[in-house]
């Protein structure tokens, strides 16, 4: 329990409607948690107004309740307390509840469009590999030491990340790992946290159906380094036009990372193929055994990042060296006879696609074909939907358009939108069929020995949202049982 009073400090107040000294037993923004003791922060979201459930939460016991506006007739023995922004609110609340975890660890956050699973997953096992007890906050899971904790948001709603940042520090962690998303960012999910570092990948065509605009986008992503400490540093990819723009008005230390221009942190491939990566990282040769230019970048920021927190450059190419990335990410298998090469790729906008058919493009040895199954998802930016289906007809030499998580709307005018405006050549390279399984099948039987068949947009996830139901799918499973049961 603790005092309303307590739990405020440092929170902008328009008014106050009652007693703060009034105890606090829990922090809630879902009306449907709230029991006896309860803060209720009623938050304005994109489907619902908390606002609306204010009556229900102290029907179920809430003793005070943080808001936008007042109701026209508080109630009895409720303490209100008004601001001007109840979701920025929260996550101040929320720290201080917690006891403000981010003051006892170093917290890293990671944002970028693409790459910020892969970066913040290595940071994790690299800290572990240096000895030092970890949490990792990502969208394929979140961690505290061994121990994994099931992920349902790139970043938690601020009660939920609070909790769980709280839990890592009494459980010993030294160091935290987050990937934060523009979400995040725009929605105040990471107000009142304290960050040690943060890094930016790159910014690409992605989110327009909630920013609506790419600006907005990047101001999202910018918002992040703006906030940041003069004690933090901020590292951004040299080689992304909008690299430098992250850092404009930031108080951190700024820094950078590069395979093309100098910069902090310098890499140069050497080698590039199915045994990894050689490169060298400013001057120093290292072999890894991660594919890809894209992943050279990531490596690049991950040992930026563990410079800039004072480990041992030696010992962090020693261990980086050893990594592989996040689940989903250029995750490939060999089928035994064929030596059909299959990957599974989280790819799901426009320039990620294009940078796993580019790697691809690179792992042929000759004519092999490269054949693309790919589709997009529902109730999202349907104006990265045709440019998908030309990136995927370009860079490959057959192509499956199919269904990715189709949500509410029907796979089949999803299809038709990847196809819109297609040209003639690249028509004669597609099929369209609704059934990913069948797709996944119809591109193995397709193809022939040493032929590289990519499964792109879903990755790590095992389930196909249809219609609200989400249905058990891992397109590796898949892949692997046609492998098997094909004989290739």
């Amino acid at each position: 329990m603790k005092k309303l009073s307590d739990i405020l400090y440092g929170v902008k107040l328009a008014a106050v409607s009652g007693s703060t000294d009034v105890e606090v037993s829990n922090v809630q923004i879902d009306s449907r948690q709230v029991a006896a003791g309860s803060l209720f922060i009623a938050v304005k979201g994109a489907a619902s107004d908390g606002h609306d459930f204010i009556g229900k939460a102290i029907g179920q016991g809430a003793s005070a309740v943080l808001c936008e506006r007042l109701p026209a007739e508080p109630a009895p023995n409720v303490t209100f307390v008004q601001v001007a922004n109840s979701a920025e609110a929260a996550g101040q609340v929320a720290h201080t509840f917690y006891g403000e975890p981010t003051r006892h660890l170093r917290l890293v956050g990671v944002t970028g469009t693409n790459g910020k699973t892969t970066i913040a997953t290595l940071l994790f096992g690299l800290f572990s590999g240096l000895g030092h007890k970890c949490g990792l906050v990502s969208t394929v899971e979140n961690k505290i030491g061994d121990a994994v904790i099931q992920s349902t948001h790139t970043t938690p709603d601020p009660i939920s990340l609070n909790a769980l940042l709280r839990r890592m520090v009494d459980e010993g962690c030294g160091y935290a790992f987050m990937e934060v998303s523009s979400h995040a960012v725009h929605q105040h999910r990471i107000a009142g946290l304290h960050f040690a570092g943060a890094l930016f990948s790159n910014i690409t065509h992605d989110h327009l159906d909630y920013h609506k605009t790419f600006d907005e986008y990047i101001r999202a992503k910018k918002g992040f380094f703006d906030g940041l400490p003069a004690t933090a540093f901020a590292i951004t990819n040299a080689d992304d036009k909008r690299g430098s723009v992250m850092l404009q008005n930031t108080a951190a230390k700024k820094l950078t990372y590069s395979l093309k221009t100098v910069a902090d942190f310098k890499g140069k491939i050497l080698d590039n193929g199915l045994a990894g990566l050689v490169m060298t990282v400013n001057d120093q040769e290292v072999h890894f055994r991660m594919i890809g230019e894209f992943n050279a970048y990531n490596l690049l920021a991950v040992y930026g990042a563990a410079v800039s927190l004072g480990e041992d450059k030696q010992a962090v190419l020693q261990v980086l060296s050893n990594l592989t990335g996040a689940e989903g990410r250029f995750d490939y298998i060999l089928s035994a006879r064929d030596r059909i090469l299959g990957i599974v790729d989280y790819a799901h906008t426009p320039d990620a696609l294009v940078n796993v058919l580019s790697t691809i493009k690179k792992l042929r040895k000759g004519h092999e074909q490269i054949i693309t199954v790919v589709g997009c998802g529902g109730d999202r930016d349907k104006t990265k939907r045709p440019v998908m289906g030309s990136v995927a007809c370009e860079h490959s030499d057959k192509v499956i358009f199919t269904s990715d998580n189709p949500r509410s709307e029907d796979p089949s005018q999803i299809l038709l939108d990847m196809e819109e405006g297609l040209p003639v050549s690249a028509k004669r390279k597609y099929i369209s069929m609704t059934d990913r399984a069948q797709a996944i099948k119809t591109a193995v039987s397709m193809a022939g020995p040493d032929d590289i068949v990519l499964i792109a947009g879903k990755g790590h996830e095992k389930y196909q949202d249809i219609k609200g139901v989400k249905h058990h799918f891992d397109d590796k499973e898949v892949l692997r049982e046609l492998f098997e049961l094909l004989g290739k």
